[in-house]
């Protein structure tokens, strides 16, 4: 497990990365992402509140974790493939200041993580959030994602060792 340190708003949230292959309690599932490759390509989705990014997004009603990150797969990168669990962070608001208890967020929730081998690679459309996709070497995914840290590093690195 890794942990760091982030900031909602002024309110410090702790984020720890746990490799694993089962779910945490889904009523506590935040959102859902994950890291898709087509042969040695990564592929990243330029979102329009997010820049370039991996697909991910909330869960729907109902919505399995799976389910809704090849739904967000397909709507922001138009792909579809087979999946595997990655793992998930840990987002622990216990010394967030600012955490409100009314709000949408629970105290201690998680994002999962899957990994996609793409096997359909459909007509991009930008219908959704996304306006353009690339493919990209893994490593080169900190000269795009702007906010790349040591838990998205540690997750791609999860997901490199699942392709081999």
């Amino acid at each position: 497990m890794t942990s760091m340190y982030a900031y909602w708003g002024n309110g410090k949230v702790k984020l720890t990365w746990v490799p694993d292959d089962k779910l945490p309690a889904q009523a506590l599932i935040t959102s859902v992402h994950g890291l898709c490759f087509k042969e040695n390509k990564l592929l990243l989705v330029n979102l329009n509140d997010r820049n370039w990014d991996i697909p991910g997004g909330h869960m729907e009603q109902g919505e399995a974790p799976v389910d809704c990150f090849k739904r967000e797969a397909y709507e922001e990168g138009y792909i579809e493939g087979s999946c595997a669990l990655l793992g998930y962070i840990t987002v622990d608001h216990t010394e967030n200041f600012e955490w409100d208890s009314e709000g949408l967020y629970p105290k201690i929730g998680y994002q999962v993580f899957y990994y996609m081998d793409i096997q359909q690679i459909v007509e991009f459309k930008a219908a959704y959030e996304s306006t353009d996709r690339i493919w990209i070497h893994p490593a080169e995914v900190k000269n795009y994602k702007t906010d790349w840290n040591l838990l998205y590093q540690r997750i791609l690195d999860r997901a490199v060792r699942m392709r081999k």
